[in-house]
C-alpha cells in the first residue's frame, strides 16, 4: 500500500528517511527478482516447446527486474491531498507515492515504488500551481551515482508558495552525456507527456526541432503503450525504426532501462532487404524517381500484366465423366478476381477453387452430390493446374523489378502516362547504345536501397505484409514516399508514432509536409503535434543555428531553449588542422563527451591529425569510456546524435558536400545542433553567408 501522508516517521531528517526508503525498495526489488529466479517450471509444462517459451519469459522477467546501481529506482514523490479515486471529503487522508522506472512491491504485495506510467503517477508530469490535480507536495530527488543527495519540494496546493523553476530538473536536463542515450523519465514535460500517453488506436506525428526530445518522447510512448496494452502488443509486436545502425546503437538502452526488452529495432533497409544483397547506389535523379509514390502504380500494372484471359476451356476428367468449363466462364472468374483488388498471390490461390466450384455446380445439376473433398480434388486436377499457370502465373518480385529496370520496352509499357521519358531513362540500368552490359540474374544485380523498396512493394502486391501493433519511425523527414509505404505496410492494422524535423531533411526526396507523409504511410488521419521547447541545445547555440531556418524551412517555428545556462559558443578562424585538434583538446578538459563533426571528405585528414597528436577517438555509435570521450563524426551520420561539447569543422565544406545548397544547409543545421553544453565552430574558409547577421 502507499505511504500515508501523516506517516509518523521522524521529520527532522527527511533526507535520511528518503534514503531509507530507497534502501528498502532496493531490497524489495532484489526479493522480487529472487522469487522469479526460484520458480520451478518442471511440473507446469506439457512439452519441451512450452518449457522453452516459459523459460524465456522468466529470463526476460529476471532481466526486467535488474537493479541498475547507478540508475535511480525512484526519482520523485507525490503526496495527494486525498486518496486517488476516493471521495474528497473533509478530513479524508491523502496518500504518498514514490514514482520510479518500474513497479516495486514489498513481501505483502504493497507498492513501494509506482511505475511512472501508472495513472496515479501522471500528476508528477502534469500538475502545476494553476492546476495542482489534488497534489499537496511534489518532491524531486537529486542523485549522485545512484544515491540520493538532494531533494526539492513544490507545495502545489499552497497558495502562499509561488511557482518556480526546478533547479534539480534543470540539472538533470543539463547533466553531461556520456555513453548511449538515456531515458528522460524524470524530466518529461507536460506537452511531452500528452504525446507519451496518447492512445494506441491513433497515429501521432511529432514535429520537433533539435533538442526538443522527440526521439525520447517516441521511445517513452512505446514504453507507455506496452504498459497500458501489454497483452495486445505482446501478440502483435512493436518496432522502432531508425535512420542507421549508429543511431539504433545510441538509443538501444533506453527501453531496457525502463524494463522493456521485447521491442525490435531496425532500419528501413533492414525491413525491405528480403534476402537480396544491397551492393549498388543510385544517383540522386534515379533515387528520386524510384522513391516516388507513382512507382507503386507502375509496379501494380507490371504485376497484373501477367494475368492472361483464357482462350480455351478447361476439361476435367473424373472417372468416366468429363466436365467442361468454357472460356467465357473462366474469363468471368478471372475478371471478378481482378475487380476485387485482392493480392495477386491470394487471387492465384483462389482461382483453382473457383474453377473447381464451377465444375461442382455442373455435377450437382447432373444429380451428383459432391462435397468439399471433391472440390479440393478437382482444384488439384492437372488440367486445372495447367490452366491456372497459363492464366495467372506465379510472379517473382525481384525478377519483375529486374525486368522493369533492364527492359526499356517493358518499363515504357507499364509507366505510360505515369513516368515521362526522362524519368524512365533515369532508372534504367542499361540504355541501348550505352555500352553497359545487361544484368541477367537477380543474384548478379547490384541492387540499391531504393531497388529493395521496389521489391518490397512488389512482394506486398503478391502477398500481404505482416502488420505489427505499433511502429515508431524516427528521423522520418528523410524517407521517400515509397519508403513511407514500406513502413506503413508494417502497421496497416496497427498505429504509428512518426518523429522528425522538416528542417533536418537532408535527402533529395526529403519530406515536404507531414500531411503528405502521413498519406503515404497510410495514416492520413494521424494527429500532428509540434514540440518547440528545446531542452538539449543551449540558447546561444540554437539561436545561431536558427539563422538557417528561413533558408531551409521558412514555415517552421524556431526552437526556444528553456535552458537557464546559455552554454558555451565560439566562432574560431583557424590556419590549419592542428587548431581543430587544439579545440578538441580544450573541450575534452570538460566533463562529458565531445564530438568532432566534419564534412565526410574532411574526416580522413582530421583522423590523421588526431592520431598524430596522440588523441584517441571513436566512431559514431561506439560507447564512450573514461579514457576515450572524443567521437569523430562524418556530417552524414550526425543526425540524431548528441554530445556534451562539439567542434564543428568547416561549415562551408559541410554545405559543399551535398548535391545542392538547400540540402547542404540542412546538413549544416543538423551539425550545428548536436551540442548539449558548448560548441566551437572552426573555419579556414569563409562561413556560409546564410549564417551572417
Amino acid at each position: 500500500m502507499s505511504t500515508p501522508v501523516d506517516d509518523p516517521a521522524p521529520l527532522d531528517d527527511p533526507l535520511s528517511r528518503e534514503r531509507a526508503h530507497l534502501a528498502e525498495s532496493r531490497a524489495a526489488l532484489r526479493a522480487m527478482r529472487e522469487d522469479v529466479e526460484s520458480l520451478d517450471i518442471s511440473d507446469v509444462t506439457a512439452n519441451w516447446v512450452n518449457a522453452e517459451v516459459l523459460a524465456r519469459q522468466i529470463d526476460d522477467r529476471i532481466k526486467a527486474l535488474a537493479d541498475l546501481s547507478d540508475t535511480p529506482l525512484f526519482f520523485g514523490r507525490l503526496d495527494y491531498l486525498h486518496a486517488p479515486g476516493a471521495e474528497q471529503a473533509e478530513g479524508a487522508a491523502g496518500e504518498r507515492f514514490y514514482i520510479g522506472r518500474r513497479h516495486v512491491h514489498d513481501a505483502d504485495g504493497d507498492p513501494m515504488v509506482i511505475d511512472w506510467r501508472a495513472p496515479v503517477s501522471q500528476p508528477f508530469y502534469r500538475a502545476s500551481k494553476k492546476d495542482p490535480l489534488d497534489i499537496a507536495l511534489r518532491r524531486r530527488f537529486g542523485y549522485t551515482r545512484g544515491d540520493i543527495t538532494a531533494y526539492e519540494d513544490e507545495h502545489l496546493s499552497d497558495p502562499a508558495e509561488a511557482a518556480r523553476t526546478s533547479k534539480l530538473l534543470q540539472q538533470e536536463i543539463e547533466r553531461p552525456r556520456v555513453g548511449p542515450m538515456r531515458d528522460i523519465v524524470a524530466t518529461i514535460q507536460p506537452e511531452q507527456d500528452e504525446i507519451v500517453r496518447s492512445g494506441l488506436g491513433g497515429t501521432v506525428c511529432v514535429q520537433g526541432g533539435p533538442g526538443t526530445g522527440k526521439t525520447a518522447v517516441g521511445l517513452h510512448r512505446v514504453a507507455y503503450l506496452l504498459y497500458a496494452h501489454r497483452e495486445r502488443l505482446a501478440r502483435t509486436g512493436t518496432l522502432v525504426i531508425g535512420p542507421n545502425r549508429s543511431f539504433l546503437h545510441y538509443i538501444e538502452q533506453v527501453l531496457p532501462a525502463l524494463g522493456e526488452l521485447t521491442v525490435q529495432q531496425a532500419t528501413v533497409d533492414d525491413l525491405v532487404a528480403g534476402g537480396i544483397e544491397i551492393r549498388g547506389t543510385d544517383d540522386a535523379a534515379a533515387a528520386v524517381v524510384k522513391g516516388d509514390a507513382r512507382m507503386a502504380e507502375v509496379l501494380r500494372r507490371a504485376v497484373h500484366s501477367h494475368v492472361t484471359m483464357p482462350t480455351e476451356p478447361v476439361v476435367v476428367v473424373r472417372g468416366s465423366r468429363r466436365w467442361r468449363v468454357p472460356a467465357y466462364e473462366l474469363e468471368a472468374i478471372v475478371r471478378e478476381l481482378l475487380d476485387r483488388g485482392i493480392r495477386y498471390g491470394a487471387a492465384r490461390e483462389a482461382l483453382p477453387q473457383r474453377i473447381a466450384h464451377a465444375v461442382l455446380v455442373q455435377m450437382e445439376r447432373s444429380g451428383e452430390a459432391p462435397d468439399d473433398r471433391v472440390q479440393d480434388a478437382v482444384a488439384r486436377n492437372a488440367a486445372v493446374k495447367a490452366a491456372v499457370k497459363q492464366m495467372w502465373p506465379p510472379v517473382d518480385p525481384a525478377k519483375l523489378v529486374l525486368r522493369l529496370l533492364t527492359d526499356a520496352d517493358f518499363l515504357a509499357e507499364h509507366a505510360d502516362g505515369i513516368l515521362d521519358e526522362e524519368e524512365q531513362k533515369a532508372i534504367l540500368w542499361a540504355l541501348p547504345g550505352s555500352g553497359k552490359r545487361a544484368v541477367r540474374s537477380v543474384k548478379a544485380a547490384k541492387w540499391s536501397a531504393a531497388d529493395a523498396v521496389l521489391i518490397d512493394e512488389t512482394t506486398d502486391l503478391v502477398q500481404r505484409t505482416h502488420s505489427l501493433g505499433h511502429v515508431v519511425l524516427d528521423e522520418a523527414q528523410d524517407l521517400s514516399p515509397m519508403q513511407y509505404r514500406a513502413v506503413g505496410r508494417r502497421c496497416t492494422t496497427g498505429s504509428a508514432t512518426v518523429l522528425g524535423d522538416l528542417a533536418q531533411g537532408t535527402t533529395p526526396w526529403a519530406t515536404r509536409s507531414w500531411d503528405e507523409a502521413l498519406a503515404h504511410l497510410g495514416k492520413p488521419d494521424g494527429l500532428i503535434e509540434e514540440l518547440t521547447a528545446g531542452f538539449r541545445v543551449p540558447t546561444d547555440v540554437i539561436t545561431y543555428a536558427s539563422r538557417l531556418l528561413p533558408h531551409i524551412a521558412p514555415g517552421l517555428t524556431p526552437v526556444a531553449s528553456v535552458r537557464e545556462n546559455p552554454g558555451f559558443f565560439a566562432l574560431r578562424p583557424i590556419e590549419d588542422d592542428s587548431e581543430v585538434v587544439a579545440a578538441c583538446e580544450e573541450l575534452l578538459r570538460n566533463e562529458g563527451s565531445t564530438g568532432l563533426i566534419a564534412a565526410d571528405a574532411r574526416v580522413p585528414a582530421l583522423a590523421k591529425a588526431l592520431t598524430a597528436a596522440g588523441i584517441g577517438y571513436l566512431d559514431p555509435g561506439e560507447e564512450t569510456t573514461a579514457e576515450t570521450r572524443l567521437t569523430l563524426v562524418p556530417a552524414s551520420l550526425a543526425k540524431g546524435l548528441e554530445y556534451d561539447y562539439v567542434v564543428l569543422d568547416e561549415p562551408q565544406a559541410v554545405v559543399d558536400g551535398e548535391p545542392d545548397e538547400r540540402t547542404g544547409l540542412r546538413r549544416l543545421y543538423v551539425a550545428l545542433t548536436r551540442a548539449v553544453s558548448g560548441l566551437i565552430v572552426t573555419h579556414a574558409a569563409p562561413l556560409p553567408p546564410q549564417l551572417a547577421e
